[in-house]
């Protein structure tokens, strides 16, 4: 883990990202969609995880009003393991409570418990499900937040 940048993403960002997507997603965001993402979307701020020069994970978040919400978060395969998927929730975490925003929430697939894991690690709690969430099988999303107590 050592050496890990953590930085807002740039548009010079988006190819080595889309790699990532493609890796870790059975149905990934395109690059125009994480174009847009980063650059129109004024709700949104993504962060990129650099080793040297090289994208190694990213996540994102849209602040809505009184609450973030995570949209992603992927580390490349190589770089699993490390630590750098906590440093990348402990840092929206952190921006969000930087703009007085306690509620995170966020959508992860049932089968998905390394993340689930992650998350519970920042105070995420479970409380719901959204049937039939991911289109890919139709698996459904535990629904995960973090609230201010």
């Amino acid at each position: 883990m050592s050496n890990i940048l953590i930085k807002e993403m740039e548009e010079e960002d988006i190819d080595q990202v889309c790699k990532i997507e493609e890796i870790s997603f059975s149905t990934p965001w395109t690059k125009e969609a994480l174009t847009m993402e980063v650059t129109k979307n004024n709700l949104a701020k993504y962060l990129v995880a650099k080793k040297e020069d090289k994208v190694v994970g990213y996540a994102g978040v849209w602040i809505i009003i009184d609450e973030g919400h995570i949209t992603n978060i992927a580390v490349s395969p190589d770089y699993r393991g490390q630590g750098i998927g906590s440093l990348l929730v402990e840092k929206l975490v952190k921006l969000c409570e930087e703009k007085g925003i306690s509620n995170m929430t966020l959508e992860v697939r049932e089968s998905n418990t390394t993340a689930q894991s992650l998350y519970k690690k920042f105070g995420f709690e479970e409380y719901g499900i959204r049937p039939n969430y991911y289109s890919d099988n139709n698996e459904n999303a535990l629904i995960m937040w973090r609230k201010d107590k």
